[in-house]
């Protein structure tokens, strides 16, 4: 350890830019809004041209115009090196190479733990607020070290090296933290899967990575109810041929089933030392896999490296959200999705702060569940999904208004776009007007927030249910379908960057030509996100939503055609077709239109038998809300289904279908449309 730099930089998250001046350097350490009022739209090129040295605008156009002398000097004095870096960054979008501060070597639980442990050992790194209402439980950072280094030597007992993936299936609590560490702290990559994903799914990854151990619990406890997480792992690991090893730790005192493979995770841990020497990892190492959906194929292993993933997450983490040291910060999403990884663990912890896992719903044991934790525990900064809030919004305000929320100073809202009542509400009601609402977009394969109402300039205003102003070395441009940029504002096209920023995703796992067609094929020479954008006459930016066949369904990405996959394994379901549609609670839902056999019986259980399926093969939460059967689905000469048709008529647009002409048979609509009314008349509720 003597030869780690320790000390330099020590308790802060952002060091000193050398050579810059004093005011640029209090503005990047210590807030989200910057001195001068703007001159112009945000991200306009009159305004950058026009602001003071120092302003956001100033900043922000610095960091695209030189990205080097901006992050360099970031890197060098946020993070805890072992040896520094000597190139700051090596990127080219027509390669898919993206690669930052080449040539250092770091490990990030120091960043996350040690030097926090140095200076403050006793200050608080997690407050677990458990299923069971009421009860909370505080991990300080000596604590938190000292487990991490405890399931370090575990995994190196079970022979877990540098460079071997580990699974971990784990209810939001501070051993799936540790996990994460301790895989981080001996160079194995991790893979967190959500603790929602069925067995099935949970082998596809665990496959796919190659993983040599499994990390998971005997069972989870979320909203009053029980998950056998433990029968879900040994289904899963039967068809995983690389796991050598299960370690089980318990949540509960229920006993389970222990095979050849199982082990209890705390009788092991108890046997090690807590202390676990560092391994000193590449920047560009692998840090974790997290795997998300795709438009086509099976979920996509998003590959997150070392040291650029977390200087980005803890950056944005500080500055989107206002943290000031001793702040309560609360991300309530799962850690098994990337808002968990960098808002819950990598950002917070880097940046020295106390961060809230939410183990349980909103609803559980009432509707102020959020509130009467936001009163008990003083919490300052509280970062949720907008299904959340249509929700809550539904029990009506007494449930806010029973609680005092007058420590919080900003709300955040993650996973899709806010609608405008969602918004107001959460401003309104549980912001009592006066807290900063940050509508934040970004990406599993971003690594952490593109675009938001905050960094900014002070006072500058927010717009409701936008995302507005893109990050510092955010570059976003607006395409059109030709692939030509969209100059000046009021402007819609697909969202697109035409520069690398250090959060980014370096590739999918196994498979880079994948990575090249998902991002930077459609748009050479640009990152493409996938979804749809519009610039605003003020220069700001709103998601229109996804370009794609990907839906957000309560937050979480899936794509329409692994439900299809799902669904058309089914030996009476020839063809399906999954789009979605607005929801009012999910803000999306799917859809499915499925074609049935001619010797096919019951309709009705077939029905059921689908749903049984999607929820066994992927999750609850991709089961369809709605399906019906038809006789045929639409489609063009070609032979290709086309959903946006279908999509008109669940939404009600059919006055204007657009060009049908390439339909093999137009009379098709007329028979879906016949069949769908059919559906509504005998299910009025839906």
């Amino acid at each position: 350890m003597a030869g780690r730099s320790l000390g330099r930089g020590v308790g802060r998250l952002l060091g000193s830019l050398r050579g810059r001046s004093e005011q640029q350097v209090r503005l990047l350490r210590g807030a989200s809004a910057f001195s001068r009022p703007a001159s112009g739209g945000a991200g306009s090129a009159p305004a950058a041209a026009a602001a003071q040295p120092g302003s956001y605008s100033a900043l922000s156009a610095r960091a695209a115009r030189e990205p080097d002398a901006f992050w360099g000097p970031l890197a060098r004095d946020t993070l805890v090196w072992d040896t520094p870096y000597h190139t700051v960054r090596d990127c080219d979008f027509s390669s898919g190479k993206i690669g930052w501060f080449l040539g250092g070597q770091l490990n990030v639980s120091v960043n996350c733990l040690d030097q926090h442990v140095q200076k403050s050992p006793e200050s608080v790194a997690l407050i677990w607020e458990q299923d069971e209402p009421g009860t909370e439980v505080r991990i300080t950072y000596r604590e938190l070290l000292e487990t991490t280094c405890r399931l370090a030597n575990t995994l190196k007992r079970h022979e877990v090296r540098r460079g071997d993936r580990v699974a971990i299936y784990m209810p939001v609590s501070p051993l799936a933290v540790a996990a994460m560490l301790a895989c981080a702290r001996i160079g194995a990559v991790h893979t967190v899967v959500f603790a929602g994903f069925s067995a099935e799914s949970l082998a596809g990854r665990i496959n796919d990575a190659k993983c040599k151990v499994v990390i998971t619990v005997n069972q989870g406890l979320r909203g009053g109810r029980v998950t056998e997480l433990k029968k879900i792992v040994d289904e899963a690991v039967r068809l995983c041929p690389t796991v050598r090893r299960v370690l089980v730790a318990h949540r509960t005192d229920s006993k389970v089933t222990m095979g050849e493979l199982d082990v209890s995770l705390e009788q092991e841990m108890a046997k090690e030392d807590p202390e676990c020497a560092p391994e000193s990892m590449g920047s560009e190492d692998v840090l974790f896999l997290l795997y998300t959906s795709g438009s086509t194929g099976p979920p996509k292993g998003i590959v997150h490296t070392q040291a650029g993933y977390l200087l980005y997450a803890a950056l944005t983490h500080k500055l989107v959200f206002d943290y000031k040291p001793g702040d309560i910060f609360s991300c309530v999403a799962d850690i098994g999705w990337i808002t968990g990884h960098s808002y819950i663990v990598y950002g917070p912890l880097c940046n020295g702060a106390t961060s809230v896992l939410f183990e349980s719903t909103p609803v559980y044991p009432d509707a102020g569940r959020y509130w009467e934790m936001v009163q008990r525990l003083q919490i300052n900064q509280f970062y949720c999904a907008p299904t959340a809030v249509r929700l809550l919004l539904k029990y009506g305000d007494a449930w806010v208004k029973k609680y005092d929320r007058s420590s919080l100073r900003t709300l955040g809202s993650v996973g899709e776009p806010i609608n405008h009542e969602a918004w107001e509400w959460l401003h309104n009601v549980v912001g009592d007007g006066r807290c900063t609402l940050v509508d934040t977009w970004w990406q599993t394969e971003t690594g952490g927030i593109c675009i938001a109402p905050r960094p900014s300039e002070e006072g500058a205003e927010i717009i409701p249910s936008m995302a507005m102003r893109p990050f510092f070395g955010i570059v976003p441009v607006i395409l059109d379908e030709k692939g030509s940029i969209l100059e000046g504002d009021d402007v819609s096209g697909a969202l697109c960057f035409s520069q690398a920023w250090p959060g980014m995703a370096r590739t999918i796992y196994g498979n880079h030509p994948r990575f090249m067609d998902a991002y930077f094929t459609a748009y050479p020479g640009y990152y493409f996100s996938g979804d749809g954008a519009y610039r605003t006459k003020g220069g700001y930016y709103q998601i229109t939503g996804r370009m794609d066949d990907v839906i957000n369904i309560s937050g979480h990405r899936i794509g329409t055609a692994e439900i299809e996959d799902a669904m058309a394994e089914h030996p009476a379901v020839p063809e399906t077709a999954v789009i979605g549609y607005p929801h009012d609670i999910k803000g999306e839902a799917a859809f499915a239109f499925i074609v049935l056999k001619v010797d096919a019986d019951d309709s009705d259980m077939v029905v059921e038998e689908l749903r049984s399926a999607v929820a066994t093969k992927i999750a609850k939460y991709a089961v369809p809300d709605q399906i019906l059967v038809v006789k045929r689905l639409p489609k063009t000469r070609s032979g290709k289904v086309m959903r946006r048709l279908l999509k008109k008529i669940v939404t009600g647009e059919t006055q204007d279908l657009g060009d049908t002409t390439t339909l093999e048979d137009p009379s098709v609509i007329t028979e879906i449309l016949r069949a769908y009314q059919q559906y509504k008349d005998k299910r009025p509720s839906s």
